[in-house]
């Protein structure tokens, strides 16, 4: 496809930042916009898994801490989530269970449930609603120092970056850039994947079994560096 063509379906503002990275040249530019197209398509392949896994891990522990329904009797009246502290929990558990309807299980509120609710649950006032012991499903993370603390607090920003990186890809932001300047750099997505790999290591999963031919995220970045 010639570059005014491509221009005209993806946009000359979208693409600018594209041609600015690649000095002028038409032909690395639309190059560099689908490397990022495919490490985009890598990355949220590699964040599926690694939310289930979270999520699964999570719903292990409080299940054997909580009983087998603990999401649904957390947010009920008197439940652990039934309070001003916990209210945005205790309001997403209840629209998800409205959501399913009659169709009901536990195993389908804890897959109706994003993301973000379950990074929530390691800030304070959640962790401290679900017991204090959450970081038990982390049983090769460090062991805190004075000057790192690998607390719950350090998991929930750790999870916060993750997820804001996940949503700048839902939402078609490109990642192949060096924050907001027009050049070329798998910097930031590297450090994000590090961050992934190694909550997955922390959680005791071996992930290059996991995503054993489904993750080419190294290769996309070089790829992208070479171009």
């Amino acid at each position: 496809m010639r570059y005014n063509q491509f221009e005209n379906i993806i946009s000359a503002p979208r693409m600018s930042r594209y041609l600015s990275a690649c000095s002028g040249n038409t032909r690395k530019s639309m190059t560099l916009y689908r490397l990022n197209l495919k490490l985009s398509q890598e990355f949220f392949t590699v964040i599926s898994c690694f939310e289930i896994s979270l999520r699964n891990k999570i719903d292990d522990h409080l299940t054997s801490t909580l009983g087998n329904d603990w999401l649904r009797n957390g947010a009920q009246r008197h439940g652990i989530f039934d309070n001003n502290r916990t209210r945005l929990t205790q309001t997403n558990i209840n629209n998800a269970i409205n959501s399913l309807g009659t169709s009901y299980t536990h195993n389908k509120l804890v897959a109706e449930l994003g993301f973000g609710f379950w990074r929530f649950l390691f800030a304070q006032r959640q962790y401290t609603s679900t017991g204090r012991n959450l970081l038990r499903i982390f049983p090769a993370k460090p062991i805190s120092t004075a000057t790192n603390q690998y607390n719950q607090n350090y998991v929930f920003n750790q999870l916060a970056d993750i997820n804001k990186f996940r949503n700048r890809i839902a939402h078609h932001e490109p990642i192949c850039f060096s924050n907001s300047h027009s050049i070329k750099d798998s910097t930031i997505a590297r450090l994000h994947y590090g961050k992934i790999l190694q909550i997955f290591q922390w959680m005791n999963i071996n992930e290059s079994e996991l995503l054993y031919g489904i993750d080419h995220i190294n290769k996309v970045c070089t790829d992208l560096d070479n171009l």
